[in-house]
């Protein structure tokens, strides 16, 4: 038995089978997820081929420390907002030997929320060593803290596959 929906297994399934046939590597940087993108790819037998690492940088001194996030940049626009997004899959990218890296940013709930960022708004970044910056604002609703964190595992997962494809 998995600790994650089928349909994220066969996500992760997926990318692991096609990140190792091309020889690629892949690493996460998760806030409001704690591991969970992670969590999923390394339920999959064989991902040690692919996930180098994974950072969970819960608070903002972890995002500065560990992925280079700029003080600045947590300041001015806020730990959940694109530009922390991409400053962490930058710093997780360039932090790894990962070709692909993925971050996402955000608030799962029940508290935390507020008229410009309610709970379920979540920033993913996704960037390749070759590839441009993909971002997406996911605005999930107040759908429950679970509910919230595994519909990020799974639009980061969609985000990582289309980079591959690309």
């Amino acid at each position: 038995m998995s600790l994650f929906p089928p349909d994220i297994i066969s996500a992760a399934q997926t990318i692991i089978r096609e990140f190792t046939a091309a020889g690629l590597m892949l690493s996460t940087a998760e806030s409001c997820t704690g591991g969970l993108i992670a969590g999923a790819l390394t339920e999959i037998s064989g991902s040690s081929a692919v996930v180098d690492r994974g950072f969970v940088t819960y608070t903002n001194s972890a995002k500065v420390d560990m992925l280079g996030v700029q003080a600045e940049t947590l300041l001015r626009f806020g730990a959940v907002s694109e530009e922390t997004a991409r400053q962490m899959v930058h710093g997780a990218l360039f932090r790894s030997r990962a070709e692909i890296a993925v971050a996402v940013t955000g608030i799962a709930g029940p508290g935390g929320g507020s008229a410009e960022k309610p709970v379920g708004l979540v920033h993913l970044a996704a960037k390749s060593r070759t590839s441009a910056f993909i971002h997406r604002k996911m605005l999930y609703g107040d759908i429950g803290r679970s509910e919230v964190r595994l519909a990020t595992v799974r639009t980061a997962l969609e985000m990582v596959h289309s980079l591959f494809a690309g």
